[in-house]
């Protein structure tokens, strides 16, 4: 990637729009162009375009879930021509261009362009957009915890948070979900003594104190904390096979019994 992708352009915001109960539509916005990522609801892009006086440029679609693309067919209706660009498979209606790993996306109008990385696991056609020191990754990794195996294989997603973790440190993790203080949560039961843990708890629940949201954060971050990308640290292996029938023999063990435990957590 080119030093001219290591930031977003100047010009360009991130703004996370809430939907639903704990939803983020995140639009990147130049203060006449928006492209929005996962709009699970219209209706809340449409009121932040108005009141912003935006105009709808473009849309990028991570993965099929209804509370990630149940906005499509409305926003394209009022710009029928704009670009939606999602996984391949022709399984989500509204997609204009299918894309897959290694593919640029090019925004010319808010001058950004993303490379495309598959990250299956929370489903199959799981993709994410990186670039500009940023990654929209949907639900696969959220702050402090990952995204349920609703479609792929343990192995899967272990493969893909381990992508995400090579990232470079301060790469800013765009997730879809509001669930921070609930992964915390699970992440102190696994990791009791994690001091940088507790103080980034500490710091959490000042934010949603003041209603204010706790993304993005970043890998460095979340490499410290969250305990589905630590699976090769003692404690967390200590804590996941407490949890286990079986000996767990590599980290792929590990983060399947730890995301088996957060799922009855």
């Amino acid at each position: 990637m080119s030093t001219s992708l290591l930031t977003l352009p100047d010009d360009v915001s991130v703004t996370a729009i809430p939907a639903f109960t704990d939803n983020y539509i995140w639009c990147l916005h130049n203060n006449v162009d928006a492209v929005i990522v996962d709009p699970g609801d219209a209706e809340p892009v449409l009121r932040f375009l108005k009141q912003q006086n935006l105009k709808l440029a473009a849309i990028l679609i991570t993965h099929h879930h209804h509370d990630h693309t149940g906005g499509i067919t409305r926003l394209t209706s009022t710009r029928p021509a704009i670009p939606v660009i999602g996984p391949r498979g022709n399984h989500i209606r509204g997609i204009t261009k299918s894309v897959t790993q290694g593919d640029t996306v090019h925004l010319p109008v808010i001058n950004c362009e993303f490379t495309v990385m598959e990250i299956p696991g929370h489903t199959l056609d799981h993709i994410a957009f990186y670039g500009h020191g940023a990654i929209f990754c949907g639900d696969t990794l959220f702050a402090a915890g990952c995204g349920r195996l609703f479609e792929g294989s343990s192995e899967q997603m272990a493969h893909s948070l381990s992508k995400l973790k090579r990232l470079p440190d301060n790469t800013k993790v765009y997730c879809a979900h509001e669930y921070t203080l609930a992964n915390i949560k699970f992440a102190r039961e696994v990791e009791p003594n994690n001091t940088v843990l507790r103080d980034y708890e500490i710091w959490a629940r000042q934010q949603r104190d003041q209603n204010n949201v706790t993304l993005p954060s970043d890998i460095a971050t979340q490499k410290a904390v969250n305990p589905f990308l630590r699976c090769q640290h003692e404690e967390v292996r200590s804590a996941a096979q407490a949890k286990s029938e079986h000996k767990l023999r590599d980290d792929v063990a590990v983060f399947a019994a730890l995301r088996s435990w957060k799922d009855k957590f």
